[in-house]
C-alpha cells in the first residue's frame, strides 16, 4: 500500500515539475489562460508552489517509512 502512495507521488511530482516550465516559454502563463482554472499566473504559482511543498513532504515520509520497514 506504500508503495503505491509513493509510485502515486511520485507521479504527481513530475506532473507538477512539468507545469512549472520557466516563464520564458509561457508555460505557465499558457497552462492559466488556456484551462482557466486558475484566476492569475500568480495565482497558478502560488498554487503549484503549496502542491509541490505538500508533495514533497508525502514524498519523504513515504520515503522514510519505507527504508524503516526495510530494516
Amino acid at each position: 500500500m506504500i508503495k503505491l502512495l509513493g509510485l502515486i507521488d511520485s507521479i504527481f511530482l513530475i506532473g507538477i515539475i512539468f507545469l512549472r516550465i520557466p516563464k520564458e516559454s509561457m508555460g505557465l502563463t499558457s497552462f492559466a489562460t488556456k484551462i482557466d482554472l486558475f484566476g492569475s499566473t500568480i495565482l497558478a504559482e502560488r498554487s503549484l508552489n503549496i502542491l509541490t511543498a505538500f508533495g514533497i513532504l508525502i514524498y519523504f515520509g513515504i520515503a522514510i517509512q519505507l527504508n524503516l520497514s526495510n530494516n
